[in-house]
């Protein structure tokens, strides 16, 4: 069977005012190498997030590899995309961890499946409908506090590893994590600024290398699970949650309903941001691209993945190399998939110490909630009209200070956390003031509240 891709002049370059389009490759030893370029590009914030959530890290680079193939199917080859974990669940994972039995991540998972079911029905009614009720539901101003407020809230969670994490490690000598923390974020700050192209992008990732490598000379880092984890074995799945045995999960789904505004926002803004860069009009593979990460969110959710989103990293990678080609990304989609078979790489992921853990969310959790203000930035948000204040303002406070509320009965509650709260509040401030205004005869401006890139180059390090 033939292959879908046409190489692409004579494989081996590419112009200064051309690009490889989608549909094209380059030679087969390149085009593996911009596949194992990508996967670079995705793992430092791939592996974080079941790092910091107790999630299988080798459960979730095979279902982020696997979602990334199931993605580029639904999509036709059209659009170059890689998903890795979404930032955007952690705060929920650890609130639904927390409130059930010790290591009981099948809760968790519960709730990603259930996201990755809406998604997937959200991905078919913009298929059918297209995006203009998504954005008379979610203007700017409440687009960018709902992301906002997600980072922010996870704030907290941050001063236990910096200290070393204490309350499960009583023995943790506090100040020499603090140290270690505090050289961790000062590595990502530097190799942000002096380093330019792929190095300045995976300035997460490398960080962490940096703080790992004084961690583990400070005596931080414990190699036992590492020297014992075999070189290969399968993935670390473990099973979803069954609400109908234990009707508790369904209290969790407020928590992670709004992850939902964030995935439909970030997939828009991927295909958006994609279209401009080769020139083509990609809207009408949204919904497609939507309905791919739910069902990879899915799979996720049964086998105990992390969910998943795009990634703008991967984004940034071709914006440099002018390499579009889908068939670097399926390499990169076999290629995590098979990382994932060596449970030595997951316990390498696991040995990473809280101090280092510490230095990294500190910059990384700020960096999420600051993808919501540029929201505004780039959708230029008025804020000296009182609806839009009040629509950011009152959510913001509401996630930051995570609020909480318990509906029903204590054996199975419905429990809202700050997160639900506060994205209820950004819609429900900003509807009821912009219905009154119109009552009063006001004019309220609507927008589309996905950020479109400027140019090729725009792409966040904490993208999910």
């Amino acid at each position: 069977m033939a292959l879908p891709w046409k190489l692409h002049g004579d494989g081996k370059r590419v112009s200064s005012d051309a690009i490889v389009l989608p549909e094209e490759r380059m030679s087969w030893p390149r085009t593996i190498g911009f596949g194992a370029q990508h996967v670079v590009a995705m793992f430092g914030a791939t592996f974080l997030v079941p790092l910091i959530t107790g999630f299988s890290p080798t459960a979730t680079l095979f279902f982020s590899g696997l979602g990334t193939l199931l993605f580029l199917l639904l999509t036709g080859n059209r659009l170059p995309s890689y998903l890795g974990s979404s930032f955007a669940f952690i705060a929920p994972i650890l609130a639904a961890t927390a409130a059930g039995p010790d290591g009981d991540l099948g809760r968790a998972s519960f709730g990603i499946l259930s996201i990755g079911v809406l998604m997937a029905i959200v991905g078919l009614v913009v298929h059918r409908f297209g995006t203009a009720w998504i954005n008379a539901l979610m203007p700017p101003v409440v687009m960018g506090a709902i992301v906002a407020l997600i980072g922010f809230n996870l704030a907290p969670a941050v001063k236990n590893n910096w200290l070393g994490d204490p309350a499960n490690n009583p023995d943790a000598d506090q100040a020499l994590s603090s140290w270690v923390a505090l050289a961790t974020l000062l590595a990502i700050l530097l190799i942000t600024v002096v380093f330019r192209g792929l190095i300045g992008r995976l300035a997460i990732v490398l960080g962490v290398a940096v703080g790992y490598v004084i961690a583990a000379l400070t005596g931080l880092v414990d190699f036992a699970a590492v020297a014992d984890a075999p070189w290969l074995g399968l993935p670390g799945f473990h099973a979803v949650g069954n609400p109908f045995a234990d009707p508790s999960l369904w209290g969790l789904l407020p928590a992670f309903l709004p992850v939902v505004l964030v995935l439909i926002a970030e997939n828009v803004g991927h295909v958006k941001s994609v279209g401009l860069m080769i020139g083509r009009d990609l809207d009408p593979v949204t919904g497609r691209a939507l309905l791919a990460d739910g069902l990879s969110t899915v799979l996720a959710g049964f086998g105990g993945g992390s969910g998943t989103t795009t990634y703008g990293e991967n984004i940034g990678v071709m914006a440099a190399t002018r390499v579009y080609s889908t068939a670097a990304y399926w390499v990169a989609g076999a290629i995590a998939i098979l990382l994932s078979f060596s449970p030595k790489v997951g316990a390498l992921i696991f040995s990473v110490p809280p101090a280092v853990l510490g230095g990294v969310t500190v910059a990384l959790y700020g960096l999420i909630g600051l993808i919501g203000v540029k929201i505004w930035i780039d959708n230029r948000v008025d804020f000296s009209k009182p609806i839009n204040q009040f629509s950011a303002a009152v959510p913001l406070i509401v996630g930051i200070a995570d609020f909480g509320l318990q509906l029903g009965s204590d054996g199975h509650p419905v429990v809202f956390n700050g997160i639900a709260l506060g994205s209820l509040a950004a819609i429900g401030v900003y509807h009821l003031m912009s219905g009154l205004a119109r009552l009063r005869g006001g004019r309220v401006e609507l927008a589309d509240p996905v950020v479109t890139a400027a140019n090729g180059e725009e792409a966040a390090q904490t993208r999910r």
